[in-house]
């Protein structure tokens, strides 16, 4: 007999791989989203609701029990709170779906699931007014909801950035759409920085995996190994993906471009200068099955996804992302200045 899965979420990015890769291997899928983004995938049983009305989860418990449950849809600690304590009769695995950014010490120091989280102690002293603290500490107070209904029941995984077809953030999306325009482009920092990034869709199979193995009370970090990728070759890899008629990298140095204040993580999407940023040790969910497969297919694969005419859900995150024109060839301006000083 075929399992039961229920994903909170399902309709778009990682819900969406969770669900596919579910029923693609056998799993009787249910989705439970409020039918406003995306759209659910064939062959899989469709619930509307919100997570956040009582009403609805009472519905959604009616239609269980469920072997496991992958929760990529959980943002706040009420809505973790609502959803576990309702399915916790009716379920038997659940995999919530957290982050890096619930440590402490993310992202100024490398991280391994040891480390204390948000709710457990402070930020790290000199953490840079440009992290994202609250959505960390929102989500580390998820974990705390979950636990409390489900203990042994429940999986943590903890994913760095997560790239791929119907990426939302548009981190990627930019650089190929950077890329393909051509011309100079500023490239920042170091080319040989280490990049970390996972596929959505490797991410979903590992998630898919430990729904249906795990043994409960676990922790995992998600991030590809330290050695996999630099941001040169990321770079190297979009503009093979574009081709764009006429290209030149210009590799400005972080120092610069900080001085220059050039907003990390968001205006030159990945870069950031705090060490600690790719120095996410995932070797405990290597040893459990996470397969990472190159960055440079997930870029490939996700300018094809681009080039079909696929658009990601609206995410008012997406309008962080990207260096106006203007200020990109002011800073290539100034730099070439400097450059040519004797």
């Amino acid at each position: 007999m075929s399992m039961s899965m229920l994903v909170l979420g399902g309709s778009h990015f990682l819900g969406l791989q969770v669900a596919e890769q579910a029923r693609d291997h056998g799993w009787q899928v249910s989705v439970f989203n409020r039918g406003k983004t995306g759209s659910n995938p064939d062959g899989v049983r469709g619930v509307v609701g919100d997570r956040m009305n009582d009403s609805d989860l009472a519905r959604l418990v009616e239609l269980g029990a469920w072997d496991a449950v992958v929760d990529t849809s959980g943002m706040n600690a009420e809505a973790v709170e609502s959803a576990t304590a309702a399915l916790a009769p009716v379920v038997g695995r659940y995999v919530y779906v957290s982050t890096v950014s619930v440590y402490a010490d993310w992202p100024l120091h490398p991280l391994r699931e040891e480390l204390p989280t948000l709710t457990e102690a402070a930020p790290a002293h000199g953490m840079p007014p440009d992290v994202n603290v609250s959505y960390g500490r929102d989500k580390a107070a998820c974990e705390q909801a979950a636990r409390t209904h489900l203990d042994k029941r429940l999986t943590i995984l903890r994913p760095g950035v997560i790239l791929g077809p119907g990426e939302y953030v548009g981190r990627l999306p930019w650089w190929l759409a950077r890329t393909a325009r051509g011309g100079q482009i500023l490239a920042p920092g170091c080319p040989d920085q280490a990049l970390q990034p996972v596929d959505v869709r490797d991410l979903a199979v590992f998630a898919c995996r430990r729904a249906e193995t795990a043994t409960g009370g676990e922790v995992f970090n998600i991030a590809a190994p330290q050695d996999a990728a630099t941001m040169g070759g990321f770079l190297a890899d979009c503009l093979s993906a574009t081709e764009p008629a006429r290209a030149e990298l210009t590799w400005v140095n972080s120092s610069f471009l900080v001085e220059h204040e050039v907003r990390q993580w968001t205006e030159l999407p990945l870069w950031r200068t705090h060490s600690g940023t790719w120095q996410v040790d995932a070797g405990r969910a290597r040893e459990a099955g996470l397969l990472c497969r190159p960055l440079e297919q997930t870029v490939a694969d996700t300018w094809s996804w681009m080039q079909a005419g696929n658009k990601a859900v609206y995410n008012d995150r997406a309008a962080l992302h990207g260096i106006d024109p203007a200020k990109e060839q002011a800073v290539l301006a100034a730099w070439a200045t400097r450059r040519e000083r004797p």
